[in-house]
C-alpha cells in the first residue's frame, strides 16, 4: 500500500489533466484497457499463474467510484485515509515472488482496499488469506469487497496474527526498520515473505525461512511505512508511490 496521489486536488477528485480517458481520440473502455495492462504485465516476465489470477479480480471494484477510469493505469490511486491501492506491477511482481501455492495460509498485513488480498484469494485457491489492516474505515469497507476465503482483521500488522499462524506466506505491503520478529515466528519453516525495509530508502526482499533465514533484495521500492509496535512510531512519509525506484 503506499500514500502516492498521483494527480489529485484537495478534494480527492482527478484533476483537469487526468479527465477523460482517449487512444487515437477514442474512448477506450475499461475491459481493452484490462487487456493491455494484462499483456504489459506478461511482457514483464510475469508468470501466467499470476496474470490468471489478476485478471479474475475487477480493480475497479476495489477503488473510489470517481476514480473508476483509471482503474487499469498501472499506477497506485487513492483509496481513503491518505491510503492507495497498489500499482499493478507491484501487486503482479510481489505475488510472484510470494510463490503462493493452492491451499496454503496466507497472512498479509496492509489491507488497503482489499485488491491484493483478493488477488492472493485466487492464488491460494482453497487455502486462505488472513489480511490486518490498521484503519478501521477501511477495513469495513475491505469486508464488504473480499472473496469469502479472505478474514479481513483489524489491528497492529507488525504483531502478526498468531491465532491463525503458522502461515506459509506472508506479505508485507508497507517499510518496516527490519522483518517484525513476530512475523518471523509465525512463518512456517520453508514459509516465503515479502517485505519492503527502510524508510527513506527502501528495498523489497524475499525473506525465506529454511535450515537458516534468507533475505534476498530485489530492487528499490517507495511504500508507507508500517506503524505499529514493531514498525515505526509514526508514519512521516510523504507522497510515497508503491513502485521500483529504477
Amino acid at each position: 500500500m503506499s500514500k502516492g496521489r498521483g494527480d489529485v486536488n484537495d478534494t480527492g477528485q482527478p484533476t483537469t489533466e487526468r479527465t477523460g480517458r482517449s487512444l487515437g481520440g477514442k474512448q477506450r473502455s475499461l475491459e481493452a484497457e484490462r487487456v493491455s495492462l494484462l499483456q504489459s504485465l506478461q511482457r514483464r516476465g510475469i508468470s501466467e499463474r499470476v496474470i490468471r489470477a489478476m485478471s479474475k479480480v475487477k480493480r475497479e471494484d476495489y477503488i473510489p467510484h470517481n476514480w473508476r477510469d483509471y482503474a487499469y493505469h498501472d499506477e497506485p490511486l487513492p483509496i481513503g485515509n491518505g491510503q492507495t491501492i497498489s500499482a499493478p506491477h507491484m501487486v503482479a511482481i510481489m505475488c510472484d515472488l510470494l510463490s503462493v501455492e493452492p491451499s496454503s495460509n496466507v497472512l498479509e498485513v496492509g489491507t488497503g482496499s482489499g485488491y491484493h488480498a483478493a488477488v492472493l484469494a485466487q492464488l491460494v485457491g482453497e487455502g486462505t488469506v488472513y489480511t490486518i489492516e490498521r484503519f478501521g474505515q477501511l477495513a469495513q469497507e475491505a469486508r464488504e469487497r473480499v472473496p469469502s476465503n479472505v478474514v479481513v482483521n483489524t489491528g497492529d500488522g507488525s504483531l502478526g496474527f498468531a491465532e491463525k499462524a503458522p502461515f506459509d506466506r506472508i506479505l508485507v505491503t508497507c517499510s518496516a526498520p527490519d522483518v517484525p520478529p513476530p512475523l518471523l515466528a509465525q512463518l512456517t519453516a520453508g514459509g516465503r515473505m515479502v517485505i519492503p525495509l527502510g524508510r527513506e530508502i527502501q528495498e523489497l526482499y524475499l525473506v525465506c525461512k529454511n535450515n537458516e533465514i534468507t533475505k534476498e533484495a530485489h530492487g528499490g521500492v517507495a511504500f508507507v511505512l508500517l506503524v505499529g509496535e514493531y514498525g515505526f512510531g509514526e508514519a512521516r512519509d510523504s507522497g510515497r508511490s508503491n513502485r521500483f525506484r529504477f
